[in-house]
C-alpha cells in the first residue's frame, strides 16, 4: 500500500530564514515555492535523496497557536560520524540539546537540536 515517505511538513515563522537554514547546513534545494490564500509553502529536496521532501509552511495570518516544537515531533537525518556532525552544528552556531549523544534502543547514537523555528531535529548514527 505505502510506496515511500513523501515529505515531512514543518510549520515555520520565517520562510526565508528557514530555507537558508536547510540549504546552508544540510544542502537541501528548493523545488517549489508559492502560496495560496492562507499559507506560504516551500518544498525542499536533497540531491542524495530526491524522493523525500521537507515542506515548510507559514500561515499568512496565524490563527492557531502551535506547540513550541511545531506540528511535527522531529525530523531525523542519518550521519556517518556523530562527533563530526555535532562539531558541524557548533561551527554553525547551532547548539545540540545535550553535551553527549544518546544511545537509542537499537544502539544508534542520536543527538537532538533545534532549527530556526524551534523545530526539533535529530542526527542518527547507526
Amino acid at each position: 500500500m505505502i510506496k515511500k515517505i513523501e515529505h515531512v511538513a514543518i510549520m515555520v515563522t520565517d520562510m526565508d530564514k528557514s530555507i537558508d537554514f536547510y540549504k546552508k547546513l544540510f544542502g537541501f534545494e528548493v523545488r517549489q515555492r508559492g502560496q495560496n490564500k492562507k499559507r506560504e509553502m516551500t518544498f525542499l529536496f536533497h540531491p542524495n535523496e530526491p524522493g523525500f521532501e521537507i515542506e515548510l509552511m507559514r500561515d499568512l495570518a496565524p490563527s492557531e497557536t502551535y506547540h513550541e516544537k511545531g506540528l511535527v515531533n522531529h525530523l531525523a537525518f542519518t550521519v556517518d560520524n556523530m562527533e563530526e556532525a555535532c562539531q558541524f552544528l557548533k561551527e554553525n552556531s547551532v547548539e545540540p540539546h545535550s553535551k553527549t549523544p544518546n544511545i537509542a534502543i537499537d544502539g544508534a547514537k542520536t543527538m537532538f537540536f533545534s532549527g530556526p523555528n524551534n523545530e526539533l531535529l535529530q542526527f542518527v548514527q547507526r
